[in-house]
């Protein structure tokens, strides 16, 4: 008799769900990570674990916490949550976003990767005049960072 290994379909790990219409899903990189200050399962209604994912950006550091810029060829290292309405508006007041595009963030939409699985994903990207003067975090890694006083 010969021996076999057999796995069973549920122990196999399970693509991300992609968000109903009336969730999203949100790519954090800094203080809203698990863990840090800003920790987004601490917010009500509860966001959901998707996953890790990475995307195409410079991290700043903006003291006690990051700013991100888009695009160019570093990479940014973060989390996937998929999100309620109430959540991302209380999200848009914690980021500063502003309908005329002044806020401290603006509010952008990238498609990213998530375990094989293309999600859309709501990403807050700093205002360009806040980073001014500021340092880029060259592993693109918040969490492996930290905050400093500035």
């Amino acid at each position: 008799m010969r021996d076999t290994l057999s796995i069973m379909p549920e122990a196999l790990p399970k693509p991300p769900d992609r968000p109903s219409a009336a969730q999203r899903c949100v790519f954090v990189y800094g203080t809203l990570r698990a863990g840090g200050r800003n920790d987004i399962r601490r917010f009500q209604p509860p966001a959901q674990w998707v996953g890790r994912a990475q995307l195409a950006g410079a991290l700043y550091h903006l003291g006690g916490y990051p700013g991100l810029v888009l695009g160019g060829g570093g990479v940014v290292f973060g989390e996937v949550w998929r999100i309620a309405p109430a959540l991302e508006a209380q999200l848009d007041r914690l980021e500063d976003v502003r309908a005329d595009d002044e806020g401290e963030y603006r509010r952008r939409e990238v498609r990213l990767l998530v375990d094989g699985v293309a999600l859309d994903c709501l990403v807050y990207e700093i205002h360009p005049d806040r980073i001014r003067g500021r340092a880029v975090i060259a592993a693109g890694d918040w969490m492996a960072c930290g905050p400093r006083a500035d």
